[in-house]
């Protein structure tokens, strides 16, 4: 009898798929995580551009038009291929002769939610 010792076996093939499965599967998986952070990433870049946006509206009046009163306003931005609803409270304080600014922009993404915080202080001289 002759032995052919050439090729795999059927074993041999299954067990080389098993290992060629699990690494794609390990791919595959670091690419999900990576376009997770990257939209992670997206979604706070708006949020401080929206808050940016805001306070540059509020220092760009003059000292006195400038308002300490709490407010809320909802801002719909558009990231990637969707729009996201950004939530922006104001602040402050009025001191003396100087006022606090700050204004708070939140959002939610898969089920968590996020902020950013930006404040600012302007003076007049009397």
């Amino acid at each position: 009898m002759c032995k052919n010792n050439q090729g795999f076996t059927l074993i041999e093939f299954l067990v080389a798929i098993v290992i060629l499965m699990v690494g794609m599967l390990g791919l595959l998986q670091s690419v999900n995580v990576a376009l997770v952070n990257n939209l992670k990433t997206q979604l706070r870049n708006e949020g401080v551009i929206v808050a940016d946006l805001y306070m540059a509206r509020e220092m760009g009046k003059t000292f006195t038009l400038i308002s300490t009163a709490t407010a809320n306003f909802v801002e719909r931005r558009q990231i990637l291929q969707s729009f996201n609803n950004y939530s922006v409270q104001r602040s402050g304080t009025t001191l003396s002769n100087s006022k606090q600014v700050g204004f708070t922009v939140s959002w939610h993404h898969r089920g968590t939610r996020y902020t950013n915080e930006t404040n600012s202080i302007v003076s007049t001289t009397q």
